[in-house]
């Protein structure tokens, strides 16, 4: 996919790869067969970001339950990934997207203001995909509490 194209509702997504936080390789298209939830963030062990791999963590054999697997996304390197994951004792893999090509294929970074100051940071999203890499569902600029609830209900709806 191009830069600059976003991934549509009732589109397929493009069948990225990356690395995941125990520096190994991982090719969306291994997921055929299960439902995928993507969730991109700002940054490994802020409060928001924190909380909201925690939500993840906790839902995780109910998503499990329901044919699928959860991929957490942000711009930190292997090393920042695998200190987070290890801390927060979370189950699934996260992406090191350090060429931001999952971040440019979902159109997740933006201008932001942090502080007075603007700069270009990922926008808090999540994307549902179904087992034959269908867009199902995405949330976009969204709030942390309650939303991985919303996820999985939105999952054991389809």
């Amino acid at each position: 996919m191009s830069a600059g194209k976003s991934v549509a509702i009732g589109k397929k997504v493009p069948q990225l790869s990356g690395t995941t936080d125990a520096g190994t390789p991982l090719d969306l298209a291994s997921f055929r067969g299960k439902w995928i939830v993507i969730y991109f963030y700002p940054r490994d062990s802020t409060p928001g970001c924190t909380t909201e791999a925690g939500d993840f963590r906790d839902q995780y054999s109910k998503f499990r339950r329901l044919n699928c697997e959860i991929l957490g996304v942000s711009r930190d390197p292997v090393a920042s990934h695998a200190r987070f994951r290890a801390k927060q004792q979370l189950p699934f893999a996260l992406i090191a997207d350090t060429d931001e090509t999952w971040c440019k294929a979902f159109d997740v970074i933006h201008e932001k203001v942090l502080y007075g100051k603007r700069h270009l940071g990922i926008v808090r999203s999540t994307f549902l995909v179904d087992a034959e890499g269908i867009l199902r569902a995405e949330w976009r600029a969204l709030k942390v509490p309650g939303h991985a609830a919303a996820v999985l209900e939105q999952l054991a709806a389809a």
